[in-house]
């Protein structure tokens, strides 16, 4: 089922309140507004919406509206580069039907701070115990700035449990807006996943996070030389999701499946 995206074309007169309230009544992770490109390399704008407001860059939403840009323009095939409040972005996509498969490189990495063990597992809702004991958290940035963070396996990740302010204090000194909490095998090259943002009234637990998978793979890189890496999530929310990552170069390049669940016309 993974996660879900709604996509506005032809926003280039919408207003910033009039997404804002759009993002809001869809009550979605996101919600992206197709706009023309102000760069030249670029074949699009997209803007991104979360119920909080706008955000420079996101995985999913990303890949999903390269492929509405497809079904919109016709193309089966097509390599797009999208401009974000990150950069521009190249993303290929190839479409059949309702079905598609998008991937997308993401932005060099930067590696923030490195946070405490015991502030973020307290944060999650574990004890310290449950944190990986080789990997620590870290900020990771591919676009958008992710807490990364490694527990000791599974069984671990199904207990996490945070709270709104115990999840407003981690995040916001570290300026992140997702923690990434993960149970990997950095030799395999897999991960399961559960990433926690804030809302505007409550936590929100996303089904997909391509903005942090990205990273992921640039700290397993880094850490453990990890070129590969499949990341399974949203499975404890009961809309199981797969990010398929790989090394290319300087960047990670994050792909996954799309599926086109409704098309519709709106008045804004």
């Amino acid at each position: 089922m993974g996660n879900q995206l709604a996509v506005i074309h032809d926003a280039d007169e919408l207003p910033d309140e009039t997404m804002r309230a759009y993002a809001r009544e869809t009550r979605l992770s996101e919600t992206t507004f197709v706009q023309t490109a102000t760069k030249p390399e670029a074949d699009y704008a997209n803007r991104i919406w979360t119920m909080s407001g706008e955000i420079r860059f996101a995985g999913h939403p990303s890949l999903g509206t390269a492929v509405a840009v497809a079904r919109a323009r016709g193309d089966d095939h097509a390599t797009y580069v999208q401009q974000t409040h990150a950069g521009q972005q190249p993303i290929e996509v190839r479409v059949d039907g309702d079905r598609a498969r998008a991937s997308m490189l993401q932005e060099p990495p930067h590696f923030g701070a490195e946070a405490s063990r015991a502030h973020v597992m307290s944060a999650a809702g574990v004890s310290e115990r449950d944190a990986h004991p080789g990997l620590p958290p870290q900020v990771v940035w591919t676009g958008m700035a992710n807490l990364i963070a490694p527990l000791r396996d599974r069984a671990a990740l199904e207990l996490v449990a945070p709270t709104v302010i115990a999840l407003r204090n981690l995040l916001v000194p570290l300026d992140a807006l997702v923690l990434y909490l993960v149970a990997v095998d950095p030799d395999e090259g897999t991960a399961f996943a559960r990433g926690f943002f804030l809302g505007p009234e409550a936590i929100i637990e996303d089904p997909a996070t391509g903005s942090a998978a990205g990273p992921l793979l640039a700290y397993l890189r880094e850490r453990a030389g990890t070129r590969s890496l499949t990341v399974r999530q949203g499975d404890e929310i009961s809309r199981p999701s797969r990010i398929d990552c790989t090394w290319a170069d300087d960047r990670p390049r994050v792909a996954g499946d799309v599926v086109i669940v409704g098309d519709g016309h709106v008045s804004i």
